[in-house]
């Protein structure tokens, strides 16, 4: 939205036209047929695609009734919404006034005549690729009358959200196509822009978080998880009933609920149907119903059996010592009791020393020495860890961290077998040695200075030997590919969304693929492990091109389609981490494999990821 205000008064007589016009829209007079027609109406401004017909003119004496306001933050304003529809289903009749800073000074129930200039606000900045909100500013008005009636609210439920998400247009935008909200869910949406909606007794399906927003369905039947959520697996079906509730309400009477994925936001929810830069089409509650049920309760994995070596990835998301003590106690509770002491953990986004301050630091000894305290604290093993330090600012992330995935291992069980060798740059090899597979280093870095690592975590491969297991070698892969970010948004105008961040994780992934097929050729049944966070769903290239030709298989493609999802984005959920096998292992008399969800659903969370464990059986 436009950074500032209006310099213009907020309140100035207006024409009797418009007053009348306003006072026929509010019923507050009668209306003659002639009258009805009279000077620009809501749905005249909105029109019949996303963009408005009238952006960038002046409108004057256009009648409506405030619905809601917000009164918090830089992007003030209220909502109107006209009480007299036209008979166009693709026509919303509502309209955002945006004042600003300023506290607007109209009461819910006012029916007003308002004057200003038409304009498409886009989220983020246009380059960012989200749609638009029609919007009026530079906006003055009349009281006409107050107390009035407000419009009822379309209720959102499964009859109303077709289950095709939004017309397909080659990549391209959108905007120009007219709305048809009986076959696209997000034309239905812009439809509605402004207008009061509700839901009703609606499942949550993201957690609430620190911005006072949740994600619930308005489709209860479809596509759930096994735990209360929604799945996402596959491209074409994005669960277009999905519906991010945020809340006009004030918080020091009015608590944002603590919602977790597997409640109900029960009774009726109601408010304005905006959109935004974080997550698209938003209920703005006005009416906040209350949350019911109780969530499923975090999981544990079972202890491994006797001969069982265990493999774990864990994204702690940017831990570092500056992160609050809190965090490693439930991190370490977490290593402990959820997921029973794994022999060996891949971790990812541990940062150096200093963490977010950006001084040159690249160790993390005391960032990794901090959790493994932490972690005996809790009753846990005595872990050691490997790892090599980046080079300063080379590997993305919080800018000044220096993130990097790390190996944490328990000595008791596994041997880490330690090569000398491996620094930042130099690439680490797979050799022969008298049939068998071996690494020029270890720990070691895959292709350190390919440009498909370029300001991304690069790959550390280490080899163990299991303890009981005389000459048993193995190899595992820890991995935190490049993020989506710079993706076109799901509910983009560009449709189908561009998934430019894909282009870097094929090229790391076919570089993954193609040591693990280096170690494979020298010896075939390898035992190889690669596991960590690859930011990419099962479905989608990267993963593809890393399983390429038997070289790996992906374990959760082996789950319940229910339970394939570890990472909940913006009410869906997701697989961005994996652990993948090499053809030794990929039997499932070999293997057992665990997404166990303690972090993801819930609105307080250790990390936004849930851990995965694999048990290798003798």
């Amino acid at each position: 939205m436009p950074s500032s205000p209006s310099p213009r008064p907020l309140r100035r007589p207006v024409t009797v036209a418009a007053a009348v016009a306003a006072a026929l829209a509010a019923g507050l007079v009668a209306v003659p047929q002639t009258a009805h027609a009279a000077g620009t109406r809501i749905h005249d401004i909105q029109g019949t695609t996303r963009l408005s017909p009238l952006a960038g003119k002046q409108v004057s004496g256009v009648p409506g009734v405030v619905t809601a306001l917000r009164t918090f933050g830089s992007a003030r304003g209220f909502w109107v919404q006209d009480p007299q529809p036209d008979d166009n289903p693709a026509t919303s009749e509502a309209l955002f006034v945006f004042t600003g800073k300023t506290t607007p000074q109209v009461t819910v129930g006012d029916a007003v005549a308002l004057d200003g200039t038409v304009e498409e606000y886009y989220p983020g900045g246009k380059d960012a690729g989200l749609q638009s909100v029609t919007e009026l500013t530079g906006a003055t008005w009349q009281v006409i009358a107050s107390g009035r009636p407000l419009p009822a609210p379309v209720r959102l439920d499964a009859a109303a959200i077709p289950r095709a998400y939004a017309p397909d247009a080659d990549g391209g935008s959108i905007e120009s196509l007219p709305l048809r909200p009986r076959s696209y869910a997000l034309d239905r949406y812009e439809s509605l822009e402004g207008m009061r909606v509700s839901v009703a007794d609606a499942p949550v399906v993201g957690p609430a978080n620190t911005h006072h927003e949740l994600w619930v369905t308005a489709d209860p039947k479809h596509s759930r998880t096994a735990r209360g959520g929604v799945l996402y697996g596959s491209y074409a079906d994005p669960n277009p009933a999905r519906i991010k509730v945020g809340t006009l309400l004030p918080l020091d009477t009015h608590p944002f609920p603590a919602a977790d994925v597997g409640t109900t936001l029960g009774g009726t929810t109601t408010g304005p149907l905006d959109y935004d830069n974080f997550g698209g089409y938003t209920l703005q509650a006005t009416t906040l119903g209350k949350v019911t049920g109780q969530a499923p309760a975090p999981e544990t994995t079972r202890a491994s059996r006797p001969g069982e070596v265990t493999v774990a990835t864990y994204n702690v998301e940017n831990l570092s010592p500056a992160t609050p003590q809190a965090k490693f106690d439930r991190l370490a509770k977490g290593l402990v009791k959820n997921l029973a002491a794994p022999d060996v953990v891949a971790l990812e986004e541990v940062q150096d020393n200093s963490g977010p301050t950006d001084d040159g630091t690249v160790a993390a000894d005391a960032t990794l020495k901090k959790l493994t305290a932490a972690v005996e604290a809790a009753g846990g093993p005595a872990y050691q860890w490997r790892q090599i330090d980046p080079e300063n600012d080379k590997d993305g992330g919080q800018p000044g961290g220096n993130i990097r995935v790390a190996f944490l291992y328990r000595p008791a069980t596994v041997d880490f077998t330690d090569i000398p060798g491996g620094d930042a740059t130099t690439p680490v090899e797979a050799r022969a040695d008298h049939g068998r597979a071996t690494l020029s280093a270890s720990p070691g870095r895959i292709a350190p200075a390919d440009p498909a690592w370029q300001d991304s975590r690069k790959p550390l491969v280490g080899q163990f030997a299991v303890k009981g297991r005389p000459g048993s070698r193995l190899f595992v892969v820890a991995n935190h590919f490049n993020s989506k970010g710079g993706d076109q948004g799901l509910d983009s105008r560009f449709q189908q969304p561009a998934r430019s961040s894909e282009k870097q994780r094929t090229a790391q992934a076919r570089l993954v693929n193609g040591f693990v097929k280096d170690l494979l050729a020298k010896d075939p049944k390898a035992d190889v492990v690669v596991a960590g966070d690859l930011n990419d769903y099962q479905f989608s290239p990267a993963l593809k091109i890393l399983t390429a030709g038997g070289v790996l298989t992906d374990q959760v493609g082996g789950l319940p389609r229910a339970e394939r999802y570890g990472y909940v984005y913006s009410g869906n959920s997701q697989v961005l981490d994996h652990m993948l096998t090499s053809p030794h292992l990929s039997n499932t008399d070999c293997t057992d494999y665990d997404v166990v969800h303690l972090n993801a659903e819930y609105a307080d969370q250790a990390s936004d990821h849930d851990p995965q464990v694999l048990r290798i059986r003798p």
